[in-house]
Formats: C-alpha cells, sequence, structure tokens
C-alpha cells in the first residue's frame, strides 16, 4: 500500500508510526529490505533527514537494522519491550524472586566492603523506617525500600545498585498492595524491625554468612505475603 504523504505536524513521528505500520501489517515482512531512504522521502513526502530519524527510533525499537553497505532490514514486526516496561509487566511474585537473589548478594558483599560511611547511612535509615512504621502506609513502604537500598550501596557493586533501582517501582507497587490487604497492625506488632536491625547489624560486624542469612530470612518472609496476595486476587 502507498505510504502517503504527511501532514505539517511533529514530523520524525510521523514518518516513524507510518514505517512502523507497514512493518507491524506485514507489508514489509520480517527478512525484508526496506526502500531506501530517498524512496522513503519521496513517497511520505519529507527529507532524508526525518526518514533516517524515524529509521533510527525503528531500530531502538528492535524493529529494523542497518547493514553496513547493504541496507536497512525488517528484524521483527512487534517493538520490543525494554526493562522497566517488562517489570511493570511482571508478577510481583516473579519480580520478588529476583529481588531476593540480588538482595542477598548485596548483603554478603556490604558486609565485606561497608565503609563507616555506609554504616551510618544503614542507622540512618533504620531509624527513619522505625519513625514511618505506625503509620504503615506508603511511606513506611518508601522508607522500608530505602534501608534495603542502603544496604545494596554498601556493596559498592553499581550494577547490583542499578539493578535494585530498577526493580524499585514494581516492588513499591506490590507492597503496598500488602499493605492494603493484610492488617500489617496484627500481621507484625515489630513491623519487622527485629529483622531489619538484625541484618543491619551482621552488615555492621562484618559478618557475611549472617548478613546472608538474616536477608534471605527476612525476605522470603516478605515474599510469602505477597504471593499470598497473587493467590487471592490473581495478580500474581
Amino acid at each position: 500500500m502507498p505510504l502517503g504523504s504527511l501532514r505539517p505536524s511533529p514530523l520524525v513521528e510521523q514518518a516513524t508510526e507510518r514505517l512502523r505500520e507497514q512493518i507491524t501489517t506485514g507489508h514489509w515482512p520480517v527478512g525484508s529490505k526496506l526502500p531506501g531512504e530517498t524512496t522513503l522521502a519521496g513517497e511520505l513526502g519529507v527529507g532524508r533527514s526525518t526518514v533516517r530519524e524515524a529509521l533510527r527510533a525503528l531500530a531502538g525499537a528492535g524493529l529494523v537494522q542497518a547493514r553496513q553497505g547493504a541496507g536497512v532490514f525488517v528484524i521483527a514486526t512487534a517493538p520490543a519491550e525494554d526493562w522497566p516496561t517488562r517489570l511493570r509487566r511482571a508478577k510481583i511474585g516473579d519480580v520478588y524472586e529476583v529481588r531476593m537473589l540480588v538482595e542477598v548478594q548485596a548483603a554478603r558483599l556490604a558486609a565485606t566492603r561497608r565503609t563507616p560511611a555506609d554504616i551510618r547511612a544503614m542507622h540512618a535509615a533504620l531509624t527513619a523506617r522505625r519513625a514511618a512504621a505506625p503509620a504503615a502506609d506508603a511511606a513506611f513502604i518508601d522508607a522500608d525500600i530505602a534501608l534495603h537500598a542502603s544496604v545494596v550501596a554498601a556493596a559498592h557493586n553499581p550494577v547490583l545498585t542499578d539493578l535494585f533501582g530498577e526493580f524499585v517501582p514494581a516492588l513499591r507497587e506490590g507492597l503496598i498492595a500488602l499493605l492494603d490487604l493484610i492488617d500489617i497492625h496484627r500481621a507484625e506488632s515489630d513491623h519487622g524491625d527485629e529483622a531489619h536491625e538484625a541484618l543491619v547489624r551482621a552488615v555492621e560486624a562484618g559478618d557475611p554468612e549472617a548478613a546472608e542469612r538474616v536477608a534471605l530470612a527476612e525476605l522470603r518472609a516478605t515474599f510469602g505475603k505477597l504471593t499470598g496476595i497473587g493467590d487471592e486476587d490473581g495478580r500474581g
């Protein structure tokens, strides 16, 4: 089908969408070579620079690939989801399983790498968590995540830190849902304070085995509650 000239508005966005339609509808199947920039520019009624930017956007979405000296080829008919999007769509239980892998290893590393500044940060986060605990609301969840983040930061591994940061939005949503579905005042009289203090103390003491053990036990306890939410409401 002919591409058709574009209206005057954000031309790159329009060009990208028009080319995307040709790919997703199968007009240009996987493996096919797209027409050259000059041809596409003529059909769309735009300049070659606009077509070039549109092709870059499609490449970023995982739909096309430029091959040196050969042209641009279709490699998929559906855009690849980025990592944050996949996390938002994932079941909270799946996210939490990976969180446990990340945090348990981070706790071990933190116990061997923590600095005096890290220890101060963890104690400050523990104090903030205790202050927020009575309300058992979203602010408490934020304080809880901040404490865990301080332990991850003490591992001094930027990849672990960044990976944990990617999980935070999905974790926060799942933990707030947990607050909505259980009576935390009855379920946890101390809001998990003892376990979190034990984690901080193990890291401070430089005991990686204890840090791993405490972190795993605390995270497993919350994981059990989260997967219970999935069993009850079908969200996972």
